[in-house]
């Protein structure tokens, strides 16, 4: 099966049961998509599809043949850190690091959906042609990522200074 990830074109031979998260760790040796609970709860698998965040955990990597997978590995451009990378390190948005190349591809994904003005459950007003990336939203749109050790505010920060364009 083919694959496009981190924009090299890979082929694999699996086991077609195998999760996306499974073939990334396990048979490419991508080991930035962390398993955390493995049933889609905590979010240290997400992994950008299409610009998409998805849970890497839930999904057999057979339905992502041919498309544009971006582990964390990818978001920089070769020894460069994204923005967000920097920021999380400025802003020491991690400390065990588990959760962090989860939160990183969900913040990216995220600032994704505001820029094509897709509402959350707490957008308050649905037909502005903009949204506001505020505490809440910018929360509310990152809750399905988990971190054990409570740097949640160095997270919110970093996310909020990278993506401040978006905000209010």
């Amino acid at each position: 099966m083919r694959f496009i990830v981190n924009g090299d074109p890979i082929d694999a031979e699996f086991d077609l049961r195998t999760s996306l998260l499974d073939l990334l760790r396990e048979h490419l040796g991508l080991m930035g998509s962390k398993k955390g609970c493995n049933q889609g709860a905590c979010g240290a698998c997400t992994v950008l599809v299409d610009g998409e965040r998805i849970n890497a955990c839930l999904g057999l990597a057979v339905q992502y043949q041919g498309r544009a997978i971006t582990t964390v590995e990818g978001l920089g451009q070769g020894d460069t850190l994204h923005p967000l990378q920097q920021a999380f390190i400025r802003h020491d948005g991690f400390q065990c690091g588990y959760c962090t190349p989860g939160q990183l591809c969900s913040a990216v994904a995220m600032a994704g959906e505001i820029a094509r003005g897709s509402p959350s459950v707490v957008t308050a007003d649905l037909s502005a042609e903009t949204i506001a990336l505020d505490h809440d939203e910018l929360r509310e749109r990152m809750s399905g990522n988990l971190c054990r050790c409570g740097a949640y505010n160095g997270i919110v920060e970093a996310i909020a200074e990278t993506f401040a364009k978006h905000a209010a």
